[in-house]
């Protein structure tokens, strides 16, 4: 399963941008790094901007911010995924598929709008699929696990492909093995726990994949 916005483009980027943005034209709330870190990151859009909300003592509404920025986010996905998916990406899922893997390619866009970009890899083994997060800038334990079951796949036979700290922790929490992709952006969170770290997805790093899932 590979967390295609945080691993195959540079999704922390986007959500950060998109925030900062969106708090600001909410009530001019000012939105850095090390205030993303302790309010938002990891934690569900409504428990973290409900604890941001009570930081900078404003009277807006977190619940339907929650819901806002969500969307705010799924859209800024949309326009920037058909120009993010590389070649780089497509060598990796071609090689993965050759090895006779089952690749799930999710992703919190609608899947309508850029399923024309993946069209060149995607075939029986490969499927996109759409996740809809309450998480800001990661996957819950219970998604992985939805994935795996509404894609037919066990969680033992699993291993999920992520690019945040908490997506890789709640991978293992979901009993999935982990694989970091680790871009700069996020190379401060906690990785541990991920049976490899590679910084990009591509025909080269796919080859240290092939070997983590033991495929021969």
């Amino acid at each position: 399963m590979i967390e295609f916005d945080f691993v195959a483009m540079d999704g922390a980027g986007l959500l950060f941008s998109t925030a900062k943005d969106f708090l600001s034209k909410l009530d001019g709330i000012a939105l850095d790094v090390p205030t993303e870190a302790r309010y938002l990151l990891g934690n569900t859009y409504l428990s973290g901007l409900s604890s941001l909300f009570s930081a900078v003592k404003t009277k807006k509404t977190a619940q339907k911010a929650a819901k806002d920025l969500s969307a705010a986010f799924s859209a800024a996905l949309t326009e920037a995924i058909p120009g993010s998916v590389s070649v780089a990406f497509k060598n990796f899922v071609h090689a993965m598929s050759e090895k006779g893997v089952k690749v799930v390619i999710a992703t919190r866009a609608d899947v309508d709008a850029v399923k024309p970009a993946f069209e060149s890899v995607l075939c029986d083994g490969v499927t996109l699929f759409h996740e809809e997060s309450p998480c800001y800038g990661a996957v819950q334990w219970e998604s992985w696990r939805r994935i795996c079951v509404m894609n037919g796949i066990g969680r033992k036979s699993m291993f999920a492909i992520a690019g945040s700290g908490p997506s890789v922790k709640a991978a293992l929490m979901a009993g999935i093995g982990a694989i970091a992709v680790v871009k700069e952006r996020v190379a401060y969170q906690d990785f541990t726990g991920a049976d490899i770290v590679i910084d990009e997805l591509s025909g080269k790093t796919s080859k240290k994949v092939i070997s983590v899932l033991g495929v021969e």
